[in-house]
């Protein structure tokens, strides 16, 4: 499989796939190897390539191995390379780049090619599925042998995709539908692969026109497995019980630009890079953000506070809490409260995060809201965004002067929010610094803005 970037700087490919072009990675696997180089990396075209060489002969040696001696596993692309996607590309498969974060939610002019894959269905498949995702999709049948023309064509395709599209994102979605094409996984599918589709199908599995062919497929069409999947990619759908779902409508909103992904990505930088420890995410939503810190072991301790019972349901549920490792589990905790209220389970953290949260107070609420987050529990570190209103005009789905959430009590201009951070940061003793979130217009900025609040030499924790 290849991935090529012809973006203005291509070679940013490599950071965020965590592959220096100039060198050879290779990674031992149980079922052989995998090889990523660089055919080609210069600043207008660059291309990853990802080669995974099966062993079938280890594939059968082992007692409990049922696969066949001869088979297709080392010339067509399968679960094997699904597998190596996900342990040589892991980090980009989850969307972080320590070092340049900002590239997280970019969209990239890609190029991907994968030379044979098992296409059940044959071509017409591959652009039902990968089409909707916004590919222009070039698919090949393969004949069997050019020879023999007469043996006539074969179940494998040559797959193109072009888009412009994340470079996290476009591995997610091979990761999720190449074992689709394939349908021959080779190990045991478990609750644990309805937990890895959620994951992966994040974002487009549940508007996706075949969600349920991809269902199916995925998890082999094996009964409870396809019950519970379509069960939480429904529940995804239930924002409130008004049915007005007020918060898909703003992620559908800002889905062509991936906003979220790139919102949690540099959130989750920062603190890391702050040295944060201990994190609280304050108003943690279904858990989006806490989800991104569990995947760093970094961060130690980590706390999720919501308002919203039935959110905190939600996050527990998406993070699968019930069945986490006894490990894992003392590492998070997630509780109900109220930023409105001094609260001792707040004090003695090293960063706090409010993603999209403060937008949602009412002004005359805010200040109460400082008092408790600065004042208060007053952690060494402060990350706070919030959307950019001069950026609202540039929405084409968004009418004149309508916020971008029904739930939105106000949405700042750039100015406004950097007179209360920096009013806040005055009050409390913090220093504080902006960033932008998303890609910026030249005129109108970014579509969020960031603020990072960092106590001062002589403030106190």
């Amino acid at each position: 499989m290849t991935i090529t970037s012809t973006a203005q700087q291509a070679t940013d490919l490599g950071y965020l796939l965590h592959k220096n072009p100039a060198n050879l990675h290779t990674l031992e696997l149980p079922f052989g190897k995998a090889h990523v180089f660089y055919s080609c990396a210069t600043s207008e075209r660059t291309t990853a390539c990802l080669v995974v060489d099966v062993n079938p002969v280890e594939l059968v040696r082992g007692a409990r191995q049922l696969e066949d001696y001869v088979n297709d596993r080392p010339y067509a692309a399968s679960s094997y390379l699904t597998v190596a996607l996900g342990r040589v590309f892991g980090t980009a498969l989850a969307g972080n780049c320590a070092k340049r974060p900002e590239l997280v939610g970019t969209r990239l002019p890609l190029e991907i090619t994968v030379e044979v894959v098992r296409s059940r269905g044959g071509p017409d498949v591959l652009k039902r599925l990968f089409e909707p995702l916004g590919y222009v999709v070039a698919a090949t049948g393969l004949t069997l042998d050019e020879q023999f023309p007469d043996w006539g064509e074969s179940p494998y395709c040559r797959l193109q995709l072009r888009a412009s599209v994340t470079v996290h994102d476009a591995l997610s979605h091979l990761y999720v539908l190449l074992p689709v094409l394939d349908g021959q996984k080779h190990y045991y599918i478990a609750g644990a692969e309805v937990d890895k589709l959620m994951r992966h199908g994040e974002g487009w599995l549940q508007g996706h026109p075949e969600r349920r062919l991809i269902v199916q497929r995925y998890l082999k069409r094996r009964a409870s497995l396809v019950d519970e999947a379509f069960a939480r990619l429904q529940d995804d759908g239930v924002e409130d019980d008004s049915g007005e779902q007020p918060a898909a409508v703003e992620r559908e909103l800002e889905r062509p630009m991936t906003l979220h992904t790139q919102r949690i990505s540099l959130v989750a930088a920062r603190l890391r890079e702050l040295g944060a420890a201990s994190v609280v995410d304050l108003g943690c939503g279904e858990g989006r953000l806490l989800r991104r810190l569990l995947a760093d072991r970094g961060f130690v301790r980590i706390v999720g506070m919501d308002v919203s019972h039935r959110a905190l349901e939600v996050a527990s549920s998406r993070l699968r809490l019930n069945r986490m490792a006894e490990r894992e589990r003392k590492r998070i905790l997630l509780i109900q409260g109220s930023l409105l209220y001094r609260d001792r389970r707040l004090s003695g953290f090293d960063g706090a995060a409010l993603v999209e949260v403060i937008e949602h107070l009412d002004p005359p609420r805010l200040a109460a809201m400082e008092r408790v987050v600065f004042d208060f529990a007053r952690p060494r570190h402060v990350v706070v965004t919030t959307p950019n209103r001069e950026y609202n005009v540039l929405f084409a789905g968004l009418a004149e002067g309508r916020l971008r959430h029904p739930d939105h009590r106000f949405e700042w201009t750039r100015a406004e929010f950097a007179a209360w951070a920096r009013a806040v940061a005055g009050r409390f003793g913090y220093q504080v610094s902006f960033e932008d979130v998303g890609p910026a217009d030249e005129q109108h900025g970014a579509p969020s803005r960031m603020a990072v609040f960092s106590l001062s030499s002589g403030g106190a924790a």
